[in-house]
């Protein structure tokens, strides 16, 4: 009896650690009280009109940035936004953030602790988030909520969303129904966004599942939703673009595309667009298609920036056949496919429409000027209309794909930036309408008298203290929109050349580039290495941008020194504001009261700040 009393003993008390563990799983470690992070807000919000900022000057109404965060899933580290119904979604890794779209004020939010968000969608009033366990793919939570209060509405284990896009996060969903998959991908169910219960089935044709992890393999907007396919026919793959009505879970159109990889897939009001590496293809509402642009570079790494305004798809593309950079706008008219009018335009990075007006984000206003630009362009005939925007911009950083929308008589920009270091963040820039000056608009509002001669803020002291008399200055000009600026922006010092006249300073050269991106070291033209190496080495002063007020040249500045991956605060220039950029002491940009200014100098190390500190001290004590 003793044994077996003993025997029970250990039963139990293996039971009882078993139950503990188990407790301990799904009440403690496994518990929402501990891991999630949700307010909500029952504060109404009204709806904006479909209006944007009008021509002109641009000033900033409010901004956030969100940090990007590296979940365990590699890829899905992006930031996505949009507006709608009076709100800004923010979505991250790290959860949703909803903002009072016309303030910037907070309404409502949810993290979970431990876990990713790797995939959102909204539909009407309902707003889904798919999250992962950090470390177990297998362990999966889908969230619904009211997208206007936060409140929580059902949540659902197991469920896998609808390929998901990495560019933006966002799988489809239309008619109050969201689309899920298997673990193969090839049957879709549509979800009651409601209930969380499914309420269709639908088997992907034979041979084909759904691509996942792409760029942006699948779009959706109420009425239709648009996936990519990965299918096998024939012993070939081939990709194909299949038309799903969410409310039903029934066919509407299925397109064969031209190559087997994965489409960038985007749909407007009533369009649906599919780039797959061979062409651009533009389907109807019907599965109709009226327009193909061909070439395997005819979007680049991304989908091609599109708006839809009344019975016209306007579309920028990169022209089969011409120069790399070369990047065309065209307005297409949806039930013909006619081309009603084309241009050559800037490359893009975003449009947006509203108010029957087209807004374009450009990276750069000028290749010589710092800020990027915002274009209004008229859907009737292309005409345009150009203003800066209040920030530079790198399309290339990583983290947030430049995004734009306008609502409201405001203009939303999303950009990636470089700070905080090493890992960036998305940062969010809502515009309205500026104060008109007394200068162009293309300028914003500042006077073109009032842009410095930068072959003029050297002088001959300046040069003579830094060794460079036997230097001739090389001025480049620039322009934004229709404005010429009427004096150099950019001046580089050159050593004589044999033969050269002492003086001639009629040189031009290509404008340089507005990030640290020239080469460090590299040989100025007409030196050699039998040359005895001179004092300074390649020495360019450059006026970046003139501000209207003090405050917004420290806000240029600021973002300029956030996109760049290396950038630290000089303190010992003598202007009111100054950074080190780049790996080396080469690149010098600082604020002197409305002016922002970059001087490099590739040699000898300490060049650029000595120049700095000489502009600087010009700036200040005018001859």
């Amino acid at each position: 009896m003793g044994r077996v009393r003993v025997a029970l003993g250990l039963v139990s008390a293996a039971v009882a650690v078993a139950l503990c563990v188990v407790l301990v799983d799904r009440c403690v470690l496994r518990a929402e009280w501990w891991q999630v992070r949700h307010t909500v807000t029952g504060e109404p919000v009204r709806p904006q009109s479909e209006v944007g900022p009008p021509p002109g000057p641009l000033a900033v109404s409010w901004e956030r940035t969100t940090r990007t965060h590296h979940g365990a899933v590699a890829g899905y580290d992006g930031v996505a936004y949009e507006v709608a119904q009076g709100q800004v979604v923010t979505a991250s890794g790290r959860g949703l953030e909803v903002r009072d779209a016309r303030t910037g004020g907070d309404r409502w939010s949810y993290r979970r602790s431990g876990w990713t968000l790797l995939g959102w969608t909204s539909t009407r009033s309902r707003l889904v988030a798919h999250f992962e366990r950090d470390g177990d793919r297998g362990a999966r939570a889908m969230v619904a909520f009211d997208a206007l209060s936060g409140g929580l509405l059902w949540r659902r284990e197991g469920e896998r969303p609808a390929a998901v896009s990495r560019t933006t996060l966002r799988w489809p969903a239309g008619s109050d129904v969201l689309l899920t998959t298997d673990e193969p991908h090839r049957t879709l169910f549509g979800v009651s966004a409601v209930t969380g219960n499914r309420v269709w089935r639908l088997a992907l044709p034979h041979g084909c599942r759904l691509f996942e992890g792409g760029a942006h393999p699948s779009d959706g907007r109420e009425t239709l939703a648009a996936f990519g396919l990965d299918c096998r026919e024939e012993g070939r793959r081939r990709s194909r673009l299949l038309a799903v009505d969410p409310a039903k879970g029934t066919v509407r159109w299925d397109e064969r595309l031209g190559s087997g990889e994965s489409p960038e897939v985007s749909m407007l009001d009533g369009v649906t667009l599919a780039s797959d590496g061979t062409a651009l293809r533009a389907f109807r509402e019907d599965g109709g298609r009226f327009g193909v642009w061909k070439g395997d570079g005819v979007c680049g790494d991304l989908m091609c920036p599109g708006v839809l305004t009344p019975g016209r798809l306007v579309i920028v593309y990169h022209p089969e056949g011409s120069r790399s950079d070369a990047t065309r706008m065209e307005a297409v008219d949806v039930s013909s496919g006619r081309v009603e009018w084309g241009r050559d335009v800037p490359a893009y990075a975003a449009l947006a429409q509203a108010g029957g007006q087209i807004f374009a984000l450009r990276p750069r206003l000028s290749e010589s000027l710092l800020p990027a630009g915002v274009d209004i362009v008229a859907p009737g005939d292309g005409g345009t209309t150009t203003a800066p925007a209040p920030f530079p911009m790198d399309p290339d950083l990583p983290g947030v794909r430049p995004w734009l929308a306008a609502a409201g008589g405001l203009l939303y920009v999303a950009v990636a930036q470089a700070a905080p270091r090493p890992d960036g963040a998305a940062r969010l820039v809502v515009l309205r309408g500026g104060l008109t000056g007394t200068g162009p608009p293309e300028l914003g509002g500042v006077p073109v008298a009032d842009w410095p001669d930068a072959c003029a803020l050297l002088t001959k002291p300046d040069l003579a203290a830094a060794r460079m008399t036997g230097y001739a200055a090389e001025p480049s000009r620039a322009s934004a929109g229709s404005v010429g600026l009427p004096h150099p922006v950019s001046c580089t010092y050159e050593p004589h050349r044999k033969g050269r006249a002492s003086g001639d300073g009629d040189g031009r050269r290509p404008a340089p580039k507005p990030m640290a991106s020239e080469s460090a070291g590299a040989e100025p033209p007409g030196s050699t290495e039998e040359d005895a190496d001179p004092p300074v080495r390649g020495l360019t002063l450059s006026v970046r941008w003139v501000a209207e007020t003090h405050e917004a040249a420290s806000r240029m500045l600021d973002a300029l020194q956030a996109t760049q991956a290396q950038a630290r605060r000089r303190r010992d220039i003598g202007g009111d504001e100054a950074y080190e950029i780049g790996p080396t002491a080469g690149m010098i940009a600082l604020r002197v009261g409305r002016y922002v200014l970059v001087v490099e100098a590739n040699r000898p190390p300490g060049a650029a700040a000595r120049i700095a500190r000489a502009v600087a001290y010009r700036l200040r004590h005018p001859a």
